[in-house]
């Protein structure tokens, strides 16, 4: 007979089982971390740490600590040894500012109490550092030493832009004595001067010039008199730019179209409107390039589709203008007569490349493409729309493995034969849609891990598939934020 086991021992096996349960519940992030390690925020969290160790706070390569902690905080927010990681680089750093004070290193200190502050270190510490430096700043002579440079530098033309330069050294003598007017006045005069400068970069078209000294006026004093000035006629001359662009586009003139926009996103990264004629300028390269290969003129027609690509590559129209190239290449070396291929012999090559199984690929070789030269000479005959709804499901189906595999590039190129074998045009609408918010999530990912050029190619192969997709004006907003960071 089985032997009954004391009911004190039962009941010591269930408070044992349910406490490991309780603790395997309450601990559940910490052993999934264990259990399945992100070999890239370990790496990033344990260059951090060495990072702290050596004394490299913050690094302009992007390898200091707080910049390898940050990164490794915006891959997972919930990281706590990332977040106490930035902490402890805020206490390094105030640390490194008192050294540096009581060495005499002015410089040192002040960018070290920077750092300190940015990272929230505790505003009583900061302030009393910050008071021991003012303490130590400069006497009589070096003052007077100062600001003597300051004003030769002015008149010598040497605005901004080094540290012996005018608004640097009114700006040094005013952090240690806020109040000095002859320092103020050379600040403003020297900011008056910056803002003349910019006056004439825009009066001769340099608006990315203008732009950056008007931007440097704003962070040193954005009350200036003559600073609204200023930003008024540097919107005006934006908008006239952006005009002028427009209209080199409907003209044909793309070249010129695309330095326009090009000069208007780089005073604005975020203009929505330069953003779009730079891809309409784009569709406009891709559609020549069909024309000239329609007509056998494959050297233009190459070379306008390279100025599509370098563009946007991934948008539907280069997409269909590289199939169309290819298709109109192979026509031309099988020896088919110009503008009046047989419609027999073109679904005779169509089923024989379907009975391959070369449905899509290659460009130029495949049914689908046969599809479309038999549907350019007669799109209302029977086989030629026959086979299309052949085509149809197989298109649909090559676009849902893509996406759902995360190839975007070939989802690409199947939404392309998608939209032309579909009749309903709102099924092709969402299919795109679809599309353009899967590039916004790669580009958001791609932002998050510093890959600022993959984010913008993202960027503007959402926007050439659908410019209304929700989330694509808000994605354009971070990108734009920080290409201006990188400027």
């Amino acid at each position: 007979m089985p032997v009954a086991l004391p009911r004190w021992r039962v009941a010591l096996a269930i408070a044992l089982g349910a406490g490991g349960l309780v603790g395997l519940l309450l601990a559940r992030e910490p052993l999934s971390h264990w259990l399945w390690p992100d070999t890239r925020l370990e790496r990033l969290q344990s260059e951090a740490e060495q990072a702290l160790r050596r004394g490299e706070l913050t690094r302009e390569d992007g390898r200091g600590a707080r910049e390898l902690y940050a990164a490794a905080l915006a891959l997972d927010p919930d990281r706590a040894g990332a977040r106490e990681g930035l902490a402890s680089v805020g206490r390094a750093a105030l640390e490194q500012a008192r050294v540096a004070l009581a060495n005499g290193r002015d410089d040192d200190a002040r960018k070290a109490l920077a750092l300190a502050r940015e990272l929230a270190v505790p505003r009583a510490d900061v302030q009393a550092l910050e008071r021991e430096l003012r303490r130590g700043r400069p006497d009589s002579a070096r003052l007077e030493a100062l600001l003597a440079g300051a004003h030769r530098a002015r008149i010598e033309g040497r605005l901004d832009g080094a540290p012996d330069a005018a608004l640097p050294l009114y700006l040094r003598v005013l952090e240690a004595y806020p109040n000095h007017t002859p320092a103020l006045e050379g600040r403003e005069d020297t900011l008056s001067d910056l803002l003349q400068s910019a006056s004439g970069h825009l009066e001769a078209g340099r608006l990315a010039e203008a732009e950056a000294l008007v931007r440097r006026v704003r962070e040193v004093d954005g009350g200036h008199v003559d600073l609204p000035r200023l930003l008024a006629v540097l919107a005006d001359a934006t908008e006239d730019r952006l005009g002028r662009a427009d209209a080199d586009l409907s003209e044909g003139q793309l070249s010129r179209a695309l330095e326009g926009y090009q000069v208007v996103e780089r005073v604005d990264p975020l203009d929505l409107h330069a953003a779009r004629g730079r891809i309409e300028v784009a569709n406009a390269y891709a559609a020549r390039s069909e024309r000239y290969a329609t007509d056998m003129r494959f050297v233009p027609a190459r070379a306008d589709l390279l100025e599509a690509q370098a563009i946007a590559p991934d948008a539907p129209a280069v997409v269909a203008a590289r199939r169309h190239l290819a298709g109109a290449r192979l026509a031309q070396a099988t020896g088919q007569p110009r503008g009046a291929l047989r419609l027999e012999g073109i679904m005779e090559a169509a089923t024989a490349a379907e009975a391959r199984g070369n449905i899509f690929a290659p460009p130029g070789a495949s049914a689908y493409d046969h599809w479309r030269q038999a549907r350019a000479l007669a799109p209302d005959a029977s086989p030629v729309r026959t086979f299309a709804a052949r085509l149809l499901p197989q298109a649909r189906q090559c676009f849902e493995d893509a996406l759902r595999d995360n190839r975007l590039a070939s989802a690409g190129e199947c939404l392309d034969a998608y939209g032309q074998l579909e009749v309903d045009p709102n099924t092709v609408r969402a299919a795109r849609r679809r599309l353009a918010q899967r590039w916004i999530a790669v580009g958001d990912e791609r932002l998050g891990a510093g890959e600022l050029a993959v984010a913008r190619r993202a960027l503007d192969t959402a926007r050439a598939l659908d410019p209304a997709a929700p989330g694509l004006d808000a994605f354009g907003e971070r990108v734009g934020t920080a290409s201006r960071a990188v400027r």
